[in-house]
């Protein structure tokens, strides 16, 4: 019997054996560099409270799942198990080790599945009675009105997201709020609705919010860091002209201006395909996809140009490989792998 099997007995209504925990823990062991970045025990009695955790909230996922239209019922009980669960409960644990809200950094781009985490891990955390609200830099994006000014002397900013596009005073003084919240306060979070004027986006009335245990700062580039200016002399491609570099400096550079915000983060975890390239045909599959149910999406040229635009502007071999690397910026690091599954679980070992 694989886990699978053994987790969906559970679900189905049987009760846990012995001979189930042991099963669990031996697989548990073959990955001891994931159970000590989930800070899981491996041990018998540490197989058995997640399991007692696992059957108290997984019909509460599964459903969670099919309203997001997951369907894959094995693989969503096998990654509640093995990711969603343990990672819920480290939150919970770091959260109960200090004396604010704790805001958790999560970085990931097109398809390393940054939505479903975020609402898996909220689904749980309310379970356990610590609400838990999810923010996203796309939040903090500048007005339409801001963003057509900012291109009169920024005019290679055509797209919105790269650095310089967001208003990080208001991020910094959101994060600030929710941290400091008393129990009847109401916190105004910014809101951004990127279909107004044409797909360009404009911000929205914000959304009221109660204060909140755990916050989690989702973005495509949350936590980046400055690279030393000497990368751009010879850059990974599609870095390649003169006008390139010339970009890529400037984005390196309005990227300090950042770094104030992402000191407000407790934790960053780093969602993090086992090719970056990945990133390109998962948002094609995306776009394919909506034009297949009668929306409007992008040709795979105009994919091409817009991937490569965000890569010019902060590569992920120069921004967020190092970050996989560095345990003084990054707690947690998962490998997300072409089936856009988590493959790997662990933390950096270097603080260079």
């Amino acid at each position: 019997m694989d886990i699978a099997e053994i987790l969906a007995g559970w679900l189905a209504g049987q009760t846990p054996q012995m001979t189930d925990y042991e099963k669990l823990l031996a697989a548990a062991q073959q990955h001891p560099e994931q159970a000590a970045g989930l800070d899981c025990e491996l041990s018998v009695a540490g197989i058995a409270a997640r399991a007692k955790e696992f059957v108290a909230i997984a019909p509460k996922i599964i459903q969670l799942s099919k309203s997001m239209q997951y369907t894959n019922e094995p693989a969503i009980l096998r990654t509640l198990w093995e990711l969603w669960l343990p990672l819920a409960a480290q939150l919970r644990a770091a959260r109960q080790q200090q004396d604010q809200p704790l805001i958790q950094g999560i970085l990931g781009g097109q398809g390393t599945g940054k939505t479903t985490i975020s609402r898996m891990l909220q689904g749980i955390l309310h379970h356990w009675n610590y609400p838990c609200i999810s923010i996203s830099i796309d939040d903090l994006y500048k007005t339409y009105a801001e963003r057509q000014k900012l291109l009169e002397t920024q005019p290679r900013l055509i797209w919105r997201g790269p650095p310089g596009t967001h208003d990080i005073d208001t991020g910094l003084e959101v994060l600030m709020q929710l941290q400091r919240a008393n129990i009847d306060d109401k916190i105004a979070i910014p809101r951004f609705d990127k279909s107004l004027h044409q797909g360009q986006g404009d911000r929205v009335d914000p959304e009221n919010v109660e204060p909140a245990e755990i916050i989690l700062f989702e973005g495509w580039f949350v936590g980046c860091r400055p690279a030393d200016p000497q990368v751009f002399e010879q850059p990974p491609t599609p870095i390649d002209t003169s006008e390139d570099k010339q970009f890529a400096r400037e984005m390196n550079e309005a990227l300090q201006a950042y770094l104030p915000l992402w000191e407000k983060l407790d934790r960053l975890m780093v969602l993090y395909p086992e090719d970056y390239r990945l990133s390109k045909q998962w948002r094609k599959d995306a776009e394919h996809n909506m034009m297949a149910q009668g929306k409007s999406g992008m040709d795979d040229a105009e994919i091409d140009d817009f991937v490569d635009y965000f890569w010019r502007s902060l590569h992920p071999e120069l921004f967020i490989t190092p970050l996989t690397k560095n345990s003084a910026w990054t707690d947690l690091v998962i490998e997300i792998d072409a089936e856009h599954r988590p493959c790997a679980i662990y933390r950096p070992t270097t603080d260079k």
